[in-house]
């Protein structure tokens, strides 16, 4: 069984910062890229931001500069940092990775939850 939770999530005020942070657990022998995802109410899910194994990034073009994704390999672990958030960054923000597990051939894909940021006075 595998897991990605997320955390970090909650309410901020315009202009503020929040790091959310994504641990996969379970029967893992892998982790290729990982990264964030996001969905507003009545909107498709985007992409937020992505890192490679090796840390190369892929990030939306309506948060660049304002957020920051890193990853700790020997935790399982990636974090985002977003920086002057506004109104319309108010989303679910699930994480994601490529996963292969322990007996496994390949990389499979995975998502969390998710966790609600909220921005606004």
């Amino acid at each position: 069984q595998v897991q990605l939770v997320e955390s970090g999530g909650g309410l901020v005020q315009p202009g503020g910062s929040l790091r959310l942070s994504c641990v996969a657990s379970g029967n893992i022998f892998s982790i290729n890229a990982m990264g964030w995802y996001r969905q507003a109410p009545g909107k498709q899910r985007e992409l937020v931001a992505r890192i490679s194994r090796g840390g190369s990034t892929n990030v939306a073009d309506s948060v660049k500069g304002r957020v920051t994704l890193s990853r700790d390999n020997a935790k399982n672990t990636v974090y985002l940092q977003m920086d002057n958030l506004k109104p319309e960054d108010t989303a679910v923000y699930y994480c994601n990775a490529d996963l292969m597990l322990r007996g496994g051939f390949n990389y499979l894909n995975y998502w969390g939850q998710g966790t609600q940021v909220t921005v606004s006075s």
